[in-house]
């Protein structure tokens, strides 16, 4: 996948894409990233990329020219790309979405930054505009490399277990249950007998007991009337 970053801030992705998953995703040539510098196509004299609102209000908005013409140079390699601003005014990011997204020929992610960006851009650039949550960062950055985090792990070659996605937080509607490791005795904490005992059906209930467990507690949200309608957890 050909991942295009516009940002005023090409330094914040360098530690990202040079570590662990996403450095390993790149050298194996399942992605493709590159970050575009908005303020290396601004026209103005002082390489100014934001003005004030009309209108009046706190804050700069970014202008169009620079975006626009950054958008044509990375479309010229990536032209078939789904174009997303990451907004907090946009559609939550969520397993689904991440999931499709990672189908996709190519991204260009347009990141934000002060009061956001002139509207013109989102109506005739954007495909979409995409949140990571109910608050306000200080630009898109973040938001680009969670999303790309989220992907990477439904881009086939990048998570070297295939089965990754089998009983974990979101795949069905629940929260993945709990995970234990060696030593099964640690300081007096022991892992769960069930989890030692090696009869694979009753693990697979005890996992999913707590699975509607935790969804339950923590986001009941997530468990539908058709998905709990016949089943009760057990004291």
């Amino acid at each position: 996948m050909k991942i295009s970053i516009l940002t005023l801030f090409c330094e914040m992705f360098e530690g990202y894409f040079n570590t662990s998953i996403a450095k390993r995703a790149i050298e194996n040539g399942h992605l493709d990233v590159e970050t575009v510098d908005i303020r290396a196509f601004s026209t103005d004299k002082h390489k100014k990329t934001d003005d004030y609102p009309f209108g009046g209000g706190a804050g700069l908005v970014m202008t169009s020219q620079p975006i626009f013409d950054a958008m044509t140079h990375v479309q010229k390699n990536n032209s078939n790309a789904k174009v997303i601003y990451l907004s907090p005014q946009g559609v939550t990011l969520d397993y689904k979405i991440a999931r499709e997204l990672a189908q996709e020929e190519g991204l260009i992610l347009l990141c934000g930054h002060y009061e956001g960006v002139d509207q013109r851009v989102i109506d005739e650039l954007c495909d979409m505009e995409l949140s990571i949550g109910d608050y306000v960062l200080t630009g898109g950055e973040i938001p680009a490399m969670a999303l790309v985090d989220t992907m990477m792990r439904f881009i086939p070659g990048v998570v070297g277990n295939e089965d990754v996605h089998v009983d974990e937080s979101f795949e069905d509607g629940m929260l993945e249950y709990p995970q234990y490791t060696r030593p099964a005795d640690f300081r007096g904490n022991k892992v769960p007998e069930v989890l030692l005992s090696g009869h694979h059906k009753k693990i697979q209930e005890w996992r999913r007991k707590k699975q509607l467990e935790k969804t339950q507690k923590v986001r009941p949200d997530l468990i539908s009337d058709t998905r709990t309608k016949d089943k009760k957890l057990k004291s």
